[in-house]
């Protein structure tokens, strides 16, 4: 008891400490964080408010440009005589443009002395010469396109607000200098526009030439400024002339500002958006004040209720560590069962399989055999290959690491055309009835492993119906899987557990992020499978989704049918149920996530007549395997095939480096050793290498979780025929040289 109190008094000594201590280093900490937070904040309001300015300021001057090339257009060619005869048509024309566009306050013409031609406030103009201002000498000399001046006072008689000019030079047909097109630009336009979108406080804008002469600023600026060009603006810019952003105290008022900049596309005219370095610290302190408010008191109502629950945590993780313990030998000891039945399993399946291989191969050998007997022998080799890869697909898509094909189809249209297959699969003695829906029932998932699926489940029924009785097949639309699932304790055991590996693949878990997406929003396509059969004691109702459990007679059954179907609904991101009563039969319902009705493809014709001929076409086969690469580049070469053969990535690399033209495709195995078939792939695109790759593998963890990336698959084990149209169909079409494909 003195133990526990002087503990609980040190436990209360270290809290008080960390009453103090902690609150106050985390407001530094949080200060130092906030205070940049909210000045990169500030930085990137600067940039959209300078985007904005920048957008505005580039469409005004473009569009002044257009108005004066306009009437440039007009009066090309026109001597000055002619000018002053049309000189009410033009100066209406004038006084129409600058009525429209708000950012003007007047538009002239010039001749080469600098009198009015035309001008939009007054018609006749009165003789006066505008000779010495700075947007009409700029032209006489040179011609410099369009040109931006400095801001000015209205020469008497004219008066009003101040203005700069933007003007253009008029030539003569042989290039002679002839006179000025002017248009008086308002700042106070620009200004009032800033005074719209500047509402934050410390809000600052200005425009201005590149030579440093302000046009327009806000706050407004009573005076007339040029910035020093070797001041801290100036030098800002001529390092970084496009764009920046600065922190500077502004020449005008000595205001300390963060100011972000930018050029005006072709125009010698610089944007600029910011704000007062004040008013960013002010958003910082209101910030932190918060934290002072609302900050400590939780912080150390925090502390203390963990200080509280630290010593009722001790104990419960005490207790936890004991059933972790426990479980970890549950779990260790349902692996190992598991495994041992798998492994039983398929080496007495594949066992099977390769003595029926072997027996032919020797009777292939024997002396004078007959051609129907070789046949014979050959298609007895031919179904051992055919069961031994389903038995391997059957066991990847139970341990959901089946590299699926998924496409949009619609259910009912798959079960009517299953309809023909089924009935001489299940037999006379059987009555099939299939109740299938009006409407389109469309899910996402591999149509091969679903028809296996289907099958399964139609064959399982016929065997526990003794081949008589009544299957019918049901396709509905399911809101919700239902609670009475499949699996039992032990098989879900064993399907978390992957045969022996730890975690599901992420395709697995961003199957299961699908289910439940599309439980919460579209719901399911339930296909249900009901039989008159024997049913299945509630004992064996458990173990009935195991791989090699089966109740049927030796040699009737693998006990992989109903494991398929388990993988499959599971990697599809749906669920497999089942409810049976012993002497009233069973019913297994699939559920797969239905998508909506728009996803459905197009339907296209099939291709009729693939090309399988070689034609001297070049193939670069990359294949560890000494064996089956002798075998597919012997079968290819009969073709009319041109082989080079490599065992490695590297050296096809190498290969390609050498002359990548020589080749039509890449046939490339996935799983071989340092670099894989997928990384060759990549590499190979990543080099800008045109030469399609085609991958195949029996398995590949990469492209179980992440698919082939693009790239064409050819499955193992393959026929050289599949082989041969596959890469007819991915080679890429070749020049002609000297009248034939190269």
């Amino acid at each position: 008891m003195q133990r526990a109190q002087r503990n609980s008094l040190r436990l209360l000594q270290w809290m008080m400490a960390a009453s103090l201590a902690l609150p106050v280093a985390l407001f530094v900490i949080t200060s130092a964080i906030s205070y940049t937070s909210t000045r990169d904040i500030a930085d990137r309001e600067i940039e959209r408010t300078l985007d904005v300015v920048h957008e505005h300021a580039l469409k005004v001057f473009e569009t002044i440009d257009r108005s004066l090339a306009e009437l440039n257009e007009v009066v090309r060619g026109l001597p000055d005589d002619v000018i002053r005869a049309r000189e009410p048509a033009l100066h209406r024309r004038l006084r129409r443009l600058t009525d429209s566009l708000p950012q003007l306050k007047s538009a002239w013409i010039f001749d080469a002395d600098g009198k009015a031609l035309v001008n939009s406030l007054a018609s006749p103009p009165p003789e006066l010469r505008f000779a010495d201002r700075d947007y009409f000498y700029a032209h006489v000399d040179q011609t410099i396109g369009s040109f931006i001046g400095t801001a000015l006072t209205p020469r008497p008689p004219y008066q009003g607000a101040r203005f700069f000019g933007v003007s253009r030079r008029r030539d003569s047909d042989d290039g002679t200098f002839i006179g000025v097109i002017q248009a008086s630009v308002l700042p106070e336009y620009f200004e009032s526009f800033y005074a719209r979108i500047g509402s934050d406080a410390g809000s600052f804008f200005a425009m201005g030439r590149a030579d440093g002469v302000l046009l327009a600023q806000f706050p407004r600026l009573e005076r007339d400024l040029r910035l020093d060009p070797t001041g801290p603006v100036g030098r800002e810019i001529a390092a970084r002339p496009a764009h920046g952003l600065i922190t500077v105290a502004w020449p005008s008022d000595g205001i300390e500002r963060r100011i972000g900049y930018r050029r005006v596309a072709e125009y010698p005219i610089y944007v600029s958006a910011g704000l007062e370095t004040s008013a960013i610290r002010a958003r910082w302190l209101a910030t932190m004040g918060q934290h002072l408010v609302f900050g400590i008191p939780a912080t150390a109502l925090l502390f203390l209720l963990l200080a509280l629950a630290l010593r009722r945590t001790q104990h419960l993780h005490a207790e936890a560590a004991k059933r972790r313990e426990a479980e970890e030998a549950l779990k260790h000891s349902q692996r190992l069962e598991a495994l041992g039945q798998l492994t039983g399993g398929v080496a007495h399946d594949f066992n099977n399989l390769l003595t029926v291989i072997r027996a032919s191969v020797d009777l292939l050998n024997r002396p004078q055999l007959t051609e129907e007997r070789r046949q014979r022998y050959i298609t007895a080799i031919a179904d051992a290959v055919a069961r031994a890869a389903k038995l391997t697909s059957q066991l990847l898509a139970f341990a959901r690491r089946q590299t699926l094909k998924p496409e949009v189809f619609d259910v009912g249209e798959r079960m009517q055309a299953l309809h023909d297959m089924l009935a001489p699969l299940l037999g006379p003695a059987i009555e099939i009835t299939m109740r299938l829906p009006t409407e389109p029932c469309l899910v996402h998932a591999d149509a091969g492993q679903f028809e296996t699926a289907l099958i399964n489940m139609a064959t399982n029924a016929r065997d526990a119906m003794q081949g008589k009785g009544r299957i019918v097949f049901t396709v509905e639309a399911a809101a919700a899987v239902p609670d009475t699932l499949a699996h039992a304790p032990g098989s879900q055991t064993l399907v978390n557990q992957n045969l022996g590996s730890q975690s599901l693949g992420s395709q697995s878990l961003a199957n299961q992020n699908l289910a439940n997406q599309n439980l919460a929003n579209r719901g399911f396509i339930s296909v249900t499978v009901s039989d008159t059969g024997v049913g299945i004691p509630a004992a064996r109702l458990e173990r009935i989704f195991e791989p090699f459990f089966t109740t049927k007679q030796v040699g009737h059954g693998t006990g992989l049918g109903l494991s398929q179907v388990f993988g499959f609904a599971r990697q599809s991101g749906g669920e497999v149920t089942v409810r049976s009563e012993v002497g009233h039969g069973s019913t297994f319902s699939l559920h797969l996530p239905r998508v909506p009705a728009d996803l459905l493809p197009q339907r296209q014709a099939p291709n009729t007549a693939p090309a399988v001929a070689g034609s001297g076409m070049s193939v670069l086969l990359v294949e560890d395997n000494i064996e089956l690469a002798n075998f597919a580049a012997d079968g290819l070469t009969e073709l009319g095939y041109s082989i080079t053969l490599v065992d490695n990535a590297t050296d096809a690399l190498a290969e390609l480096d050498m002359d990548a033209d020589r080749f039509d495709v890449v046939f490339s195995d996935v799983v071989m050793p340092g670099m894989t078939g997928l990384d060759l792939a990549q590499a190979i695109c990543q080099r800008g290498i045109g030469v399609p790759v085609v991958l195949t593998t029996g398995y590949s963890q990469a492209l179980a979780q992440d698919g082939a990336a693009g790239f064409d698959l050819v499955q193992k084990p393959y026929s050289i025929e599949e082989l041969s149209r596959i890469l007819h169909r991915a080679a890429r079409i070749r020049r002609v040289r000297d009248g034939a494909a190269e």
